[in-house]
This record gives structure tokens, sequence and C-alpha cells, in this order.
């Protein structure tokens, strides 16, 4: 699955055949530096695995140590037309950078910009989306087509390999879910960097997560993507939840817990849908590998759910705990949450 090239960012690998790893931005002001480290902090607590930061101008650079400092999870710099800025954030210490090489200027500067990454094994991340494409390309194919954008990702690959450069991170995102779906399928085929897969401005949490799951789970059920990172306009910590559920959805993540419930029905006689929503919730940073159930039918649940680990099934006013479809407890509906956690926390 994946790239053929391998990347490391920090502690973690991208491509060849590495895990998929996920990735978020901080979306606090830059100039908010407390802020910054603690939204750092609340997305490596959530399982982030690479986190980006924005850096608009100097004053940003000083954003990196202090981050570094409360987290051990690599830092990439989002980095536009100012090559210097690119400079200071590796002398800062960051772990990856972002940048177009198209857009900082002559080889001179593209050229400073690899020699300082390549100093200190620092990958970069080619960024380009259907806003930063080149009039030239933009002329060639009459609008941000999947072709435009992979034609883009490829040239500014080619900036960079002038200089013998190939630690690079390919991404062609665009708000269109064909439309990005296809760029990557064509990058696929034309190389073999590590691919950044997402969906740019995707929307707001309900939109952004089908969206999103769409586009990603279509691309990693092929094989193709080594990184994700899911776009909101929300909480940045949404985002890494998100994406996991996504990985763990089509199977790709195995561990932790695999949650299914019934969309319930006319049978149901207990409050499922607070019920199921409640354990989700309740089991959210569980790291055991099991497979929990929450159904609405005692005289279905046990069965169609036989091979979940544990699950629970609502009566009238009460719930059974099975295991692989034998039932352990019959407990009141008050109790059958807790019941559950008991004997979860058993396992």
């Amino acid at each position: 699955m994946g790239s053929k090239i391998k990347v490391k960012a920090g502690n973690v690998e991208i491509g060849g055949g590495s895990p998929i790893s996920v990735q978020s931005m901080l979306n606090v002001p830059s100039t908010d530096i407390e802020g910054s480290v603690k939204q750092a902090v609340a997305l490596a607590d959530a399982g982030c695995e690479i986190i980006r930061i924005a850096i608009p101008n100097m004053d940003a650079i000083s954003l990196i140590e202090p981050i570094k400092k409360a987290i051990d999870v690599p830092l990439v710099a989002d980095i536009h037309f100012d090559y210097k800025l690119a400079l200071s954030a590796v002398d800062a210490g960051i772990d990856k950078v972002r940048i177009n090489p198209g857009n900082i200027g002559d080889d001179g500067r593209v050229h400073e910009v690899v020699k300082a990454c390549r100093a200190k094994n620092i990958p970069i991340r080619i960024g380009v989306n259907s806003g930063s494409l080149e009039k030239n390309i933009l002329a060639k194919y009459g609008s941000p087509t999947a072709e435009a954008l992979c034609e883009s990702a490829l040239y500014h690959a080619s900036l960079l390999e002038k200089f013998d450069f190939y630690d690079i991170v390919l991404s062609m995102k665009s708000s269109t879910v064909s439309t990005m779906v296809k760029a990557y399928e064509l990058a696929s085929q034309k190389c073999d960097y590590p691919l950044h897969l997402g969906v740019t401005e995707a929307g707001t949490e309900r939109m952004g997560i089908i969206k999103s799951a769409a586009g990603l789970g279509s691309l990693l059920l092929k094989g193709i993507g080594d990184t994700v990172r899911v776009s909101l306009t929300d909480d940045p910590v949404k985002e890494v939840y998100a994406a996991k559920d996504i990985l763990k959805a089509i199977d790709i993540d195995k561990s932790g817990v695999k949650f299914i419930s019934c969309p319930t029905c006319g049978r149901t006689r207990i409050d499922l849908i607070g019920i199921a929503n409640e354990v989700q919730n309740r089991l959210r940073n569980c790291n055991k590998n099991i497979t929990v159930a929450v159904m609405g039918c005692i005289v279905n649940g046990p069965g169609e759910a036989k091979e979940a680990d544990i699950g629970i099934a609502g009566g009238d006013g009460v719930g059974l705990v099975f295991k692989k479809g034998e039932i352990v407890r019959k407990v009141p509906e008050s109790e059958l949450v807790d019941a559950l956690m008991l004997e979860i926390s058993n396992l």
C-alpha cells in the first residue's frame, strides 16, 4: 500500500509501506503561543501523529520551540512565498516543511531551502490545491482539473529534483471530491512519492467528514495514500477523531475498539440512541482491540451481533449484556452502560 519512497518527519515515517499517519493543523492565531501549545497538546492527546503550524511571518518562528518542548509529535511549518521563513523554521527545529517551490522565488532560493532541509534530513511537502495553480497550467486546462493539479505538483517536485532532493511528499487537494480522487490516482501512476491525502475546504463538521470519508476512503481502499488530514471548519481535535474513524471504518486501522450499533426500529423500547452515543464517547480512548455492539432488540441483538466480543441489547426498560452472542447479565436500563463498561474492563 502507498508509495515506494519513504521519508521521515521527526519520529514518523511516511510512505514505503509505513502505517497511514493522521495529521491536523493548529487553528488558533499564530500570535497566541500559549493557546497554540495548549491546542497542540490536545491534538497529541487525541492521537494526532503530525501537526502543522502556520508560519506567516518571522514572529511565528517562536511557536516552534515551546510546542516541541510540550509534545513529542513532529511539527510541519506551513510556508508561503518567503523562503527565509523556511530557513528559519529549519534552524528552529521544525521536522517537515510545506511549501510550493514555485512561489518562493528563483532557483537560488529553492536551492537554499533544499540545502537547509537536506542538512537536517527534513522532508518537504509540496502542497498544491485548486486555488494555487500556475497561470500557464490553468490556461492549458481551462480550470483546476485533476490533470492540472497533478501536473502542477509534479512540476514543483521537479524544482527540487534539480538539486537531487527527493525527500518529497505531494498533495493535490481540491474541494471537489471527484477531482481530488482523480488527481491522486494520476499522481500515483506517475511518481513514487508519498501522497498526503485531503479534501481541502471540506466544510463544517457534518459535510466535511462526509466529503473526507468519500475522498480519503476511496483512495485508501485502492492502496493510494500515505498520510491523511481531514479538514473541518471546527476544532482540529475533531479532525483527528474523524481521520482515525475513517481508517477504522475501512479496516486499515485495526487497533482499539470497533463499534457497531443498530439503527433502531419499532421494536426498540430503550433510549438506544442516547445509550449508543454514551458508549461510544466512553470508549473513545479505549485501546483494547475488541468489537463492541449496542443493539436495540433482545430478540435480534445477540444474534445479529454474535461476532462482537461484547455487547448490549435493549428490552422494555431492561437490557442484556452478552459476549460472543451468549447472554451473561440482565440489568435495568439505567445500569446498562455501567454494566457494559465493567465487563469491558475485565476483558
